[in-house]
């Protein structure tokens, strides 16, 4: 193990069991509430032949658990099962009527819902009411009174200490599985249905590539327990049988299979079915055996990506044109497309160090938006204090969706500004200031050897994020602008003991692009690999930098 690496695992406090995961080592899936009754469920829908509809949701995480609870069925012996998903703009997020209609209209007896349905008590009270039971699946908050479905197997479920026997001895595990994505929670019920003998012991691994990409796309927390899933479905994603994941990977340019990889490549296109389009174009391209059809399945979410890109950007030049307003919350509205407002409120939020409101106009006059915020200022709390001025919304600290009436936006935004700076929030970009791992003033470090002992903390995500390195007092040897409107900087730079090391900036700043050779400057990376023409070698990646 070299110093640098020996420094990081110290200043991390990464344990041998995460530095070195094993797949028997996850928790029990009883562990989980109702997860022997959903099991019970499940055999006895087997044993009768009864038709199944699995409803889930339009993101990566619900469509990556529709397939792997789908898949686990069909292992069991049930073929005739049936994925339905919401539609974004109709439907919003959660069980709709549809379900209610489909079911009756198929002949269904069950219903097993993935990341969703905690908080649709009224839909399963109707599904029940026409004897038709439900098992929920879902990792998101639940209410006190939860759904009188046959089952509710969710972490966050409020009365979970009286459920479990033992609680204080299984409390460490409990808390991990909290994290677990929807595709989480649908795995370990999974494993539930091998240990029963419903599916061979084994088969379920091939599930794991879907595992990692729920998981890392819905931003979950890398504990122990994600940590194990998501290390053992690197492994799996790596030689995936899955025809429409190595098309989605081919039509991505994908060279290298990581966290990066999924977050920025994978996820987004798979996301991208649900912002623009249909969620089940992605879901289809996940379940089909075809490379013919993942091929064309593959091409239509890389087209879809592109456009959301280009709405993306066209609404930041956009705002950027109007000017940027003084007040400590942004507001702004456009005729952008609905399934991009949380996109976009995110880059300005990146961009201004502000929370930020984003609301497209529709045909009915009704503003839909999505916010994002960061700190100490709760969105959740700020649209209670201003639900004078909203026809509804809610959600998290930092994410929420809202709905405004026209003539009331300039309420909200007076109100919504007014409650924060009634909180005297100090210092809150100190939140999004990016933090050093570890200061060096040296680059001798920063080897391929190095880079292979990183690798062993793959896959990154909350809680485990790449590592970043803080350069200290390093000289500018040749700075180069690149590219056709000289946007990108590259650096040549020297340490303290005499080595050499190239960094790139994509994108860089103005202030950025006006370094001098000569500079000595301080300076934010993370590192990685670059080959060109057959050649090896270490390249920082330019997070912050500043004089000195």
């Amino acid at each position: 193990m070299s110093r640098l690496f020996d420094e990081l695992v110290k200043k991390r406090g990464f344990s041998e069991s995460f530095l070195r995961p094993k797949y028997e080592n996850l928790p029990s899936p009883w562990l989980l509430p109702d997860a022997k009754k959903a099991i019970e469920r499940i055999k006895k829908a087997i044993k009768n032949k009864e038709v199944i509809i699995l409803y889930g949701d339009y993101d990566a995480d619900g469509v990556t658990a529709s397939t792997v609870m789908k898949r686990a069925l069909e292992m069991a012996g049930l073929n005739d099962v049936e994925i339905m998903l919401p539609d974004r703009f109709k439907d919003g997020y959660g069980m709709s009527e549809k379900i209610v209609e489909r079911a009756k209209e198929i002949g269904a007896k069950l219903v097993i819902t993935v990341d969703c349905g905690s908080g649709n008590k009224e839909i399963v009270q109707e599904l029940k009411d026409n004897d038709i039971d439900t098992i929920v699946t879902d990792h998101h908050e639940c209410a006190a009174e939860l759904p009188k479905a046959v089952a509710v197997v969710n972490p966050k479920r409020r009365d979970i200490q009286k459920l479990i026997k033992d609680f204080d001895k299984y409390v460490d595990e409990l808390m991990d599985l909290r994290e677990l994505a929807g595709v989480g929670v649908a795995f370990m019920l999974v494993r539930g249905m091998v240990e029963d003998g419903m599916v061979k012991a084994g088969q379920e691994k091939w599930l794991l590539d879907l595992v990692l990409i729920g998981t890392i796309c819905d931003s979950m927390r890398m504990n122990i327990v994600n940590r194990i899933l998501c290390f053992y479905g690197m492994r799996v994603l790596k030689k995936t049988r899955s025809a429409g994941l190595k098309e989605l990977i081919r039509v991505s340019k994908t060279t290298r299979i990581n966290a990066e990889t999924i977050g920025f490549q994978i996820g987004p296109r798979l996301n991208a079915a649900g912002r623009m389009a249909s969620a089940n174009i992605a879901l289809n391209l996940l379940q089909t055996t075809s490379r013919t059809e993942a091929a064309r399945l593959a091409e239509e979410l890389e087209r879809l990506n592109t456009e959301r890109k280009n709405q993306q950007m066209a609404a930041m030049r956009e705002f950027e044109e109007r000017g940027v307003s003084e007040d400590p919350v942004l507001v702004t509205v456009g005729k952008w497309h609905e399934g991009i407002l949380g996109i976009i409120a995110g880059k300005l939020v990146e961009e201004y160090r502000r929370p930020a409101f984003v609301f497209s106009k529709t045909e009915s006059g009704i503003l839909k938006g999505s916010g994002r915020s960061f700190g100490d200022f709760s969105l959740a709390d700020a649209l209670k204090a201003c639900e004078g001025t909203i026809v509804g919304g809610g959600g998290h600290a930092g994410a929420a969706g809202v709905k405004v009436s026209e003539e009331k936006l300039d309420d909200f935004q007076k109100e919504m500004n007014e409650y924060y700076r009634s909180l005297n929030l100090d210092d809150q970009e100190h939140y999004l200031a990016t933090q050093a791992d570890l200061e060096t003033s040296e680059l001798g470090g920063f080897t391929l050897d190095f880079l292979e002992e990183l690798s062993n903390l793959e896959p990154f995500g909350v809680g485990n994020e790449v590592p970043v390195f803080g350069l200290t007092h390093v000289l500018v040897l040749d700075k180069r602008l690149l590219g056709a409107e000289a946007q990108h900087l590259r650096l040549l730079i020297m340490g303290k003991d005499g080595k050499m090391m190239k960094l790139m900036a994509f994108y860089a700043p103005e202030n950025w692009r006006k370094i001098e050779n000569g500079e000595r400057l301080d300076i934010l990376m993370r590192v990685e690999e670059n080959e060109w023409n057959g050649l090896r070698s270490v390249e920082g990646r330019i997070v912050d930098l500043r004089g000195c």
